[in-house]
């Protein structure tokens, strides 16, 4: 914005009212899971990054206070408080009650801006039991609150004041949302990468919910560099060289920057943003990089004789062991999509792609050394390619060809529709037994899993289609993996990973997430992946008469214990494993539909899971050990 723009009451523009997003509120913030409940926090922050954005906001503070409540508080200009032009009602007011009302459209408050299409404030106003404000505006205090979205205490002038910004707090509604409970370390990966994005500002963390008061200030000068270290530091990784390549162009009011680092891993790490929005689906940034890094590469590979005659390299084969961040900024940016998945700006592709081969080029000329590493990685990882292929229609004319198209353990469900259907992936045959005899037979598969699953955290792809663990896998769910993945083929809407409630359970639902998070991350993605949860405890009484209870933890086994009448009657004992479990418990406790508990895994924060599974599964010992010992009181009985 120029210095002889005004910001004030006419550039607030209003586009329509706000009487629908209490009816369907999954229309304005996706879900009302707790991802739609800390959607709330981003949208109240994505103004104050705009304000950020304009140059005028330096420090956020986001707090959780104990009553379940949630407040963010910025230095920035605060909303222009005069009777607004069109509304005849306080400019705050219409902010929070009327839909579409922001200084983003078109009115010449900001060039640049995020949130949900500007229908941020009034929106988390609407799915509020209640919300007050606190507005500094031009050296003047003014406040307000409202309830369920409307006007519970007016717009009052609290007078005169040096401070300047906005504070809102909130109370999320319960009759709205699934789960009301805020989760610290899901925001704070969140308000991680703002302040990664926009280098200076200075981001605050609070938690008042717990006797200790916990604390994050989150400040990193580095911007976009800082956050690829980070990245490869959570996953503990080698990297190739010492510096973060950073590249940046500038033009108007469009800008594109992109830091990359290469590590000795085989997984790729990309994370792309458009106005510090996340677009975990891509779009045209992301392919401008893609293309540009590829193009580069073979360029280079074929100069210094890497690549002979005709061969080049793919997408995939030099973008190996690659941790990278794509942030652009655009006036007037286009989402696919109500929740911002995707960029679709075509201009940006160009503009990504320009900057790219020429700032990499120059790299690449000036650090042959470096140079030299990324084409021997790239080369290596198109000869595993090769040898992946080659495995796989070894496979295919085995194991994997249509003559045997379904495991010989598995045992299949009626139903056809993959919408209907669940495939549970059973650790070992007494479980598996008891799972086939218990199940309904009807819309659950079962399949019991043999031998040690591959951790494929440490292995490239043409080990994955050698290893008798895995292939069962691959056969049963019908959707390839790599390149011959097709998420159209999935045989089964719910894939259940069914094992032991102990550590040598948790290893392997790990193993198996570990593949899936790997080589079929789009299940993940799209919800299809969940997590059964068996009993701990079967508490009843020693006379074998009466009613028998499962208790899923420690305190439902007291619970159970007390229900029962307490005393020297009653005896809680605990599962080994699923074997243990005969039909019919396995039924009632862990797949009965109607009484069961499933865990869905999720990409909440793909980076989150990313820097586990490096930590659980990969080279790092010393890392993996402290993580052991810091966790190790939540395992009752840890055989290390």
């Amino acid at each position: 914005m120029t210095q002889n723009q005004t910001y004030d009451e006419n550039q607030i523009q209003v586009l329509e009212g706000l009487e629908a997003v209490r009816k369907r509120p999954g229309m304005y913030i996706g879900t009302t899971s707790i991802r739609g409940l800390h959607h709330l926090v981003y949208e109240i922050v994505d103004n104050s990054i705009d304000e950020a954005l304009a140059g005028e906001c330096t420090d956020i503070i986001i707090t959780l206070h104990k009553d379940g409540s949630a407040s963010v508080q910025d230095n920035g200009r605060g909303i222009p408080a005069a009777i607004h032009h069109k509304m005849g009602i306080p400019t705050p007011e219409v902010v929070f009650t009327i839909l579409h009302a922001g200084g983003k459209f078109g009115g010449g408050g900001y060039n640049i801006s995020g949130g949900l299409h500007g229908v941020g404030a009034s929106v988390v106003n609407a799915l509020s039991e209640w919300l007050t404000y606190e507005d500094c505006y031009n050296g003047e205090a003014y406040t307000g609150s409202f309830k369920r979205g409307k006007t519970d205490k007016p717009f009052t002038a609290l007078g005169a004041t040096e401070k300047r910004g906005l504070y809102v707090r909130f109370m999320p509604d319960s009759e709205i949302f699934e789960e009301t409970v805020f989760e610290y370390d899901t925001l704070l990966n969140r308000m991680r990468e703002q302040a990664f994005l926009n280098p200076g500002i200075r981001i605050v963390m609070r938690d008042e919910r717990g006797e200790e008061v916990r604390e994050d200030v989150l400040h990193y000068e580095g911007g976009i560099k800082s956050f690829v270290e980070h990245i490869n530091k959570q996953k503990h990784s080698e990297t190739v060289g010492d510096e973060v390549i950073y590249m940046k162009v500038q033009k108007g009011f469009q800008s594109a920057e992109v830091a990359l680092q290469y590590t000795t891993k085989y997984d790729e790490t990309m994370m792309s943003f458009a106005n510090n929005i996340i677009t975990p689906e891509g779009g045209t940034h992301e392919a401008g990089f893609k293309a540009a890094l590829t193009d580069v590469v073979n360029e280079f590979g074929r100069r210094h004789n890497f690549l002979k005659g005709d061969d080049k390299l793919t997408g995939e084969d030099v973008r190996e062991g690659l941790t990278v961040i794509i942030s652009v900024k655009l006036k007037d940016a286009q989402f696919e999509g109500q929740t911002k998945g995707k960029l679709g700006n075509s201009e940006m592709r160009s503009f990504v792609r320009q900057l790219v081969v020429e700032k990499l080029s120059e790299y690449f000329e000036e650090h042959p050394a470096i140079t030299k590493l990324i084409l021997d990685k790239a080369t290596s990882a198109a000869h595993a390619r090769e040898a992946a292929r080659k495995a796989r229609e070894t496979a295919r004319k085995g194991v994997l060809d249509k003559g045997s198209a379904l495991p010989g353990k598995l045992a299949d469900c009626q139903e056809k529709d993959a919408e209907h259907t669940e495939l549970y992936l059973v650790e070992g045959d007494s479980a598996g037994g008891s799972a086939k005899t218990g199940r309904d037979p009807r819309f659950q598969a079962i399949l019991p899993l043999r031998g040690k699953v591959l951790n494929v955290e440490k292995t490239r792809r043409d080990k994955v289609y050698a290893n008798q663990s895995l292939i069962p896998i691959i056969q049963a769910l019908g959707c390839g993996i790599g390149e011959e993945f097709n998420p159209e083929k999935l045989r089964y809407g719910k894939i259940i990973i069914m094992a032991d409630a102990d550590v040598d359970g948790s290893h392997i639902r790990i193993l198996i997430l570990t593949f899936l998070f790997r080589h079929m991350r789009k299940l993940i993605e799209d919800g299809h992946v969940y997590l059964a949860q068996p009993p701990l405890y079967k508490v009843y009484r020693k006379s074998g008469k009466g009613e028998e209870l499962y208790a899923f933890s420690d305190e439902e086994r007291d619970v159970c214990i007390e229900k029962l009448g307490g005393g020297v009657n009653i005896r809680a004992d605990r599962y080994k494993g699923l074997g243990e479990m005969n039909p019919e418990q396995l039924w009632e406790t862990t797949m009965d539909p109607e009484r069961r508990t499933l865990l869905r895994v999720t990409m909440e924060d793909a980076m989150a899971c990313d820097a586990m599974f490096s930590l659980l599964m990969g080279d790092a010992v010393e890392p993996r050990r402290e993580f052991i010992e810091q966790n190790a009181r939540y395992a009752e009985n840890l055989d290390i």
